[in-house]
């Protein structure tokens, strides 16, 4: 059978180097004894090394074509290949409700949307790991008072510790990217919660690194279209930073100070 030609609308770059995949493989080991899922396993360059973990694996591949290649060379795992969309999958039954580990050689144009879907299961993915658009894992991992910190980074933070592991030269990969990867790891921390309302919580660091080089009694106006902001919160110590240099903490205080003030909490 032959190999699967990379796709552009599925943003496909096959990693070659064997070396790279058994290390992307093995940075499952840290996350406990749990079931794992594949995203976008492609010809299982990296999957070919979860089958000797010993722990249950399951892969998630939209391409037809990935999924026969897969079924032709890794018979033993045909039962286990789900084909469809990872963004559009119920990921709370997958393992029957058990917790899993999240890891794949992601697609660029869509990694972000993938992390967002984690963040929606997040009691249900522990630990996830795979490898991104370098760009991508420096924002994930970036600190407050950085340029790369945003609302990726904020999002992720706030459930997730990240580790940038290693990075990856664009020359391992079929057809090469035009930028270099990273292979990160993300561990749930142990907040339960962020002591405010979480959907606010997401409005107002949208709404504030929409603008993110404004002071946020700036940047925040969007959401007071309602009202003004009172001369109480416009005074606050807080309104005169930008969002970039605020902590998870403090963005959970200032959703705290919104909501009061727009009579939601």
């Amino acid at each position: 059978m032959r190999t699967v030609k990379p796709k552009k609308n599925l943003g496909q770059h096959f990693l070659t180097d064997l070396d790279i995949a058994r290390r992307i493989a093995d940075t499952v080991d840290a996350c406990g004894q749990i079931p794992v899922l594949e995203v976008g396993p492609g010809m299982g360059v990296l999957t070919q090394y979860l089958m000797t973990k010993e722990r249950e694996l399951r892969v998630v591949e939209i391409d037809s074509e990935s999924v026969a290649w897969l079924q032709h060379h890794y018979p033993t795992l045909t039962d286990r290949i789900i084909s469809g969309d990872f963004l559009r999958m119920d990921l709370s039954t997958l393992f029957d409700g058990r917790p899993f580990v999240l890891t794949g050689n992601y697609p660029y144009d869509i990694s972000s949307q993938i992390f967002f879907k984690m963040l929606e299961y997040k009691d249900y993915i522990p630990c996830c790991t795979g490898m991104i658009q370098r760009e991508v894992a420096q924002r994930i991992a970036s600190a407050p008072g950085t340029k790369a910190y945003g609302i990726l980074s904020v999002m992720i933070q706030a459930w997730y510790d990240v580790e940038y592991l290693f990075t990856v030269d664009e020359n391992v990969f079929s057809p090469p990217p035009k930028v270099k990867s990273a292979v990160i790891r993300m561990t749930r921390n142990g907040r339960d919660t962020l002591g405010c309302d979480w959907q606010l919580f997401r409005r107002v660091v949208k709404t504030a690194f929409n603008q993110r080089r404004k002071m946020l009694r700036v940047s925040l106006r969007p959401l007071f279209t309602a009202q003004p902001m009172s001369a109480s919160l416009l005074a606050d110590e807080m309104m005169t930073r930008r969002p970039e240099q605020l902590t998870i903490d403090e963005l959970a205080e200032l959703t705290n100070k919104v909501g009061r003030e727009l009579g939601l909490v």
